[in-house]
């Protein structure tokens, strides 16, 4: 009855987002209350789970998550990414763009939101393509989903990632190692195999593309008209940029952060016990140190308007990840409190006899029928590392490539049930049918391409 009603609750989850277009959040906290119910915990057991959830995830992942997002937010608004992407343009050309691309949006930027990373980098793409040659925005756009997605979910401090971690209770510090070797690796191979289906003819031009003119990169934010004063002089506080920094000073507060928590994870793992090394790399303080040195640069870059408009977008977001990220986390507590992992335990666990790469794989398809059903990489990922943390001692793979697994999973094939989806079509100039295969097909082969590193993986750790 338990694997019954787990099963209902999830399912209601899935229909009330699909078919009656409930908002993710209030459909979560419906199925959250269904299973508590009639899993017997009865009304007071049911909500005092909910809350506790909440509040297990976000004592594990809320600053994280609200100082990355600001962290984005402010890097955004100097033109970071830009600048980036333009450098490699010039230095290495149309051809290695794309990897080059996916290799530094999945390894460099998980730190700024997904949809920031799209918005940005959608139309230096389009810019681009026409100097590729045939199947140049396909390939373009490729790339944008392999490098932002693959990181989202495999490199700290992707959000994905941040969660899925906090679940499982895996350190940050061994994410971080695992998930940049396997986040680009994985981008790298996905471009790789998607240029050579292109160049199978898998790209149709005149049905796949829109025709929309060509956007022009730019290299940063462009400067705002100045506005009377109403004494004849002008309001510079109108101005979104100064003096741009150089890229080298733009990318600062984010090398820092992952310095100081790669030092704390390597500290660690060589037995070395300094509180002064352990509190450097802490995750919390690593990001907060990226968040404090964006905002000097901000604030030394942007006017006092446009410095108080990039914070407000960094803290209207977090607040939208966090209410959902917590909501996840609140059905997973719920599911741990039915006794589901003793059910489950039997089927996964390595005294059933159920070989590593097996559990891998049912770990993976979890998160991707959720994924596919929901259309949320973070609510599937969540879910997923909720059902099976409960048993996650009893299993016969360590808690960090169960991490990796479901990581994989919750990257399948992002559709039309995903609001990302019809920005990437609008934002990339392609019809839905290209989005189809240059979004939801390249996710999908991401996925099955990082789930066989994962299974390598198992092997040596």
């Amino acid at each position: 009855m338990v694997v019954l009603h787990t099963t209902i609750a999830i399912l209601a989850v899935v229909l009330l987002i699909l078919v009656t277009r409930v908002d993710p959040v209030i459909a979560l906290v419906i199925g959250s209350i269904y299973l508590g119910l009639t899993a017997g915990l009865g009304f007071d057991g049911t909500m005092t789970a909910i809350a506790e959830g909440f509040g297990e995830i976000m004592a594990e992942v809320g600053l994280l998550i609200g100082f990355g997002v600001l962290l984005g937010s402010l890097l955004f608004s100097v033109g970071a990414l830009q600048k980036l992407v333009e450098k490699l343009l010039r230095a290495l050309g149309p051809g290695r763009l794309p990897y080059a691309l996916a290799a530094a949006l999945s390894a460099i930027f998980p730190s700024i939101y997904v949809d920031v990373q799209l918005v940005l980098a959608a139309p230096l793409a389009r810019s681009a393509a026409p100097r590729m040659g045939r199947n140049g925005l396909a390939m373009m756009g490729g790339a944008l989903t392999a490098g932002i997605l693959v990181g989202y979910v495999f490199v700290v401090p992707g959000l994905g990632t941040l969660a899925i971690a906090g679940l499982l209770d895996v350190p940050l510090g061994t994410m971080l190692v695992y998930g940049f070797v396997i986040g680009p690796i994985t981008a790298l191979l996905t471009v790789f195999l998607w240029g050579r289906l292109l160049k199978r003819g898998f790209w149709n031009a005149a049905k796949d593309e829109t025709g929309g003119a060509e956007l022009e990169p730019t290299g940063g934010a462009a400067p705002s008209p100045r506005e009377p004063d109403g004494a004849g002089g002008v309001v510079t506080e109108r101005e979104t940029v100064r003096t741009a920094p150089p890229l080298t000073i733009s990318l600062l507060p984010i090398v820092v952060p992952l310095l100081l928590i790669a030092t704390g994870a390597i500290t660690e793992a060589a037995g070395v016990e300094s509180s002064v090394l352990a509190f450097l790399g802490d995750p919390v303080f690593a990001l907060f140190v990226g968040l404090l040195g964006a905002y000097v640069l901000a604030k030394r870059t942007l006017g006092r308007e446009q410095l108080g408009e990039a914070m407000s977008k960094g803290f209207n977001s977090t607040g939208q990840i966090l209410l959902i990220t917590g909501i996840g986390g609140s059905l997973g507590a719920v599911i741990g409190e039915t006794g589901l992992d003793k059910v489950l335990g039997g089927f996964f666990s390595a005294d059933a006899g159920v070989p590593a790469l097996v559990t891998i794989l049912l770990a993976w398809l979890v998160a991707a029928v959720l994924h596919l059903a929901i259309g949320s990489i973070s609510v599937a990922a969540i879910a997923a590392a909720g059902i099976l943390a409960p048993i996650m001692g009893s299993l016969a793979i360590p808690a960090e490539v169960l991490a990796l697994a479901i990581g994989s999973g919750a990257l399948f094939a992002l559709q039309v049930n995903s609001n990302f989806f019809w920005m990437f079509q609008t934002l990339l100039g392609v019809t839905t049918r290209g989005a189809l295969k240059a979004l939801t097909f390249v996710t999908a082969l991401a996925s099955v391409v990082s789930l066989v590193l994962v299974s390598v993986v198992s092997f040596v750790v």
